[in-house]
């Protein structure tokens, strides 16, 4: 006599959900275009500019009219999060990294670029995707402005830099096969890379309009381009090289010693909260 077969079929082992970037639809990313090439503008109009426009003319004014990107922005994060159909897990983990990196900001308040801030966000670009990492940036410095009392015309400007800042690191290659070492050495250089990146565009905010100043690094608006690109790189070098080598180097320590814990605890949350997986029902 054969022995009793168990009832039911083979166990087999429970696959893991992976955990994935949070994928954005087509609408969503025409919106970071159009978000992005609105911001280079606004950033970067000095430069873009001709020696005989009359934007300069306008110059102390453009501040507050930038400021109005602000609303763009706040309505660009809206619609991503409401078109790519993210779940209440996904905004609460949101809620949590920007309540987090809104909390991290203070501390060292920018002196000499001590900033933890920002190896968070570079993590979490990595973890979650170029999508979310952009809106993770926006609504972590809308957050941490209003904590510190930082809001002024500057903080689109801010709002925008922080999301590309996040957004890179989710661009970056190998997110679903590279680990260990290599993947914290990438992540460690781009975070370099990307805080003198940071630092570089938040000066473009600023530098056009220290003309009362009648130094030799100011913002000319009747000189060609090549001539403002030189007084914009002393201007970088004179006053702000401190604060991002600080930032840089902060970065990449924190990132080293910490990052693959925090990148194991972004993976597990993501895949507990599997924010793409299908609602299924088992059969009775």
């Amino acid at each position: 006599m054969s022995a009793p077969e168990t009832a039911g079929t083979t166990a087999r082992p429970v696959q893991q959900p992976q955990a994935r970037a949070v994928r954005l639809g087509p609408r969503s990313v025409a919106a970071l275009v159009l978000v992005s090439a609105t911001g280079v503008a606004g950033f970067g109009w000095p430069l873009l500019a001709g020696p005989g426009s009359r934007v300069g003319a306008h110059a102390q004014d453009a501040p507050w009219l930038f400021a109005g990107l602000l609303v763009l922005l706040v309505a660009v994060v809206a619609a991503t999060i409401s078109e790519s159909g993210l779940g209440p897990k996904a905004v609460a983990m949101l809620g949590v990294l920007a309540a987090t990196g809104a909390a991290l900001r203070p501390v060292g308040a920018g002196t000499a670029g001590i900033e933890p801030m920002f190896f968070l966000m570079v993590l979490s670009g990595r973890v979650l995707g170029p999508g979310f990492g952009f809106v993770l940036g926006s609504v972590t410095m809308f957050a941490s402005a209003l904590l510190t009392g930082g809001v002024g015309p500057w903080m689109p400007f801010q709002m925008l830099a922080m999301g590309w800042f996040t957004m890179g690191a989710g661009l970056l290659p190998g997110p679903d096969r590279l680990r260990g070492r290599g993947e914290l050495f990438m992540l460690a250089g781009y975070g370099f890379l990307a805080a003198f990146a940071y630092g570089t565009v938040m000066n473009l905010s600023g530098w056009p309009f220290m003309d009362a100043l009648a130094s030799n690094v100011a913002f000319d608006p009747h000189a060609a381009l090549p001539a403002n690109l030189a007084r914009f790189l002393a201007y970088c070098l004179a006053t702000s090289l401190g604060w991002d080598l600080g930032r840089a180097v902060v970065t990449v320590v924190l990132t080293l010693t910490l990052g693959a814990t925090l990148l194991k605890a972004l993976r597990r949350a993501t895949r507990r909260a599997a924010f793409e997986s299908p609602v299924t029902f088992d059969p009775r």
